[in-house]
C-alpha cells in the first residue's frame, strides 16, 4: 500500500450469541485497532444473526458501497 492509497473497510460480525448478549464481542475492537494501525479506516461495523439471507444481503450491500 502506498502512502497516497486510502483504504476503507467494513467489519461484519455474524452470530446470534453476540446479538443475544451471551458472548461478548472482543474481535471488533481488536480488528479495528489493527486495521487502523496499518492505515485502513473502518467505516462501518455490523453484527447480524446466523441467518443465511441476512448474511448474503449484508455482504451484497457492502459490495455495492465499496
Amino acid at each position: 500500500m502506498t502512502k497516497n492509497t486510502k483504504v476503507n473497510a467494513a467489519i461484519l460480525i455474524i452470530g446470534n450469541e453476540i446479538l443475544s448478549g451471551r458472548t461478548q464481542d472482543t474481535n471488533t475492537s481488536a480488528l479495528a485497532i489493527w486495521l487502523n494501525s496499518i492505515g485502513v479506516k473502518v467505516n462501518e461495523v455490523r453484527i447480524v444473526s446466523d441467518t443465511e439471507e441476512i448474511i448474503i444481503d449484508t455482504l451484497n450491500f457492502f459490495e455495492k458501497i465499496k
